[in-house]
């Protein structure tokens, strides 16, 4: 196998035309489109599925980032591997978290044959409402951020429960 066989985009280029099989030319029409559609979409770094979603740039997404909230507390959980405590920094401003960062690289272009990896500057921000900014606390263990915000008291909870009445 050689390299070039390992690069997604180099997969299914081979369009032979068998000679002499009864081909339904649907079928090869419909392969033909939807190879089409993959190079179109592989020009914006996009995969087929995201079209239901929004469009995004390949940046969005990472770090992935896991959100939970209870009742007296929202815990952001961020998964940054290959970073260290160093690399990032995180602030609360008017209901705002913001992780950010940068990722360094670690190879020489000259030496990087292929690579999906993200290097570079990264900003996640998440709007949080309600929270004790005295009391908002942060770990970085193992490549994963998590950051506790405690709900100040009293707050109004942030989803209010309407009653249906049926007939």
């Amino acid at each position: 196998m050689a390299i070039r066989d390992l690069i997604p985009w180099n997969r299914g280029r081979d369009v032979t035309v068998r000679r002499g099989e009864d081909i339904n030319p649907f079928l090869t029409f419909h392969r033909e489109m939807n190879r089409l559609f993959d190079d179109v979409f592989r020009g914006f770094d996009l995969a087929p599925s995201t079209l239901g979603g929004r469009l995004l740039d390949r940046s969005y997404g990472w770090p992935t980032i896991e959100v939970s909230e209870a009742e007296n507390e929202v815990k952001v959980t961020a998964e940054l591997p290959g970073l260290e405590e160093k690399d990032v920094d995180v602030q609360l401003s008017d209901g705002m978290l913001v992780i950010s960062g940068e990722k360094k690289m670690e190879t020489s272009d000259k030496d990087r044959l292929f690579s999906e990896r993200f290097y570079g500057r990264f900003e996640r921000r998440i709007p949080i409402d309600d929270v004790d900014q005295d009391k908002v606390s942060a770990a970085f263990k193992n490549g994963v951020l998590t950051i506790s915000l405690p709900r100040v008291a009293g707050a109004k909870p942030p989803v209010k429960r309407i009653a249906i009445n049926g007939k």
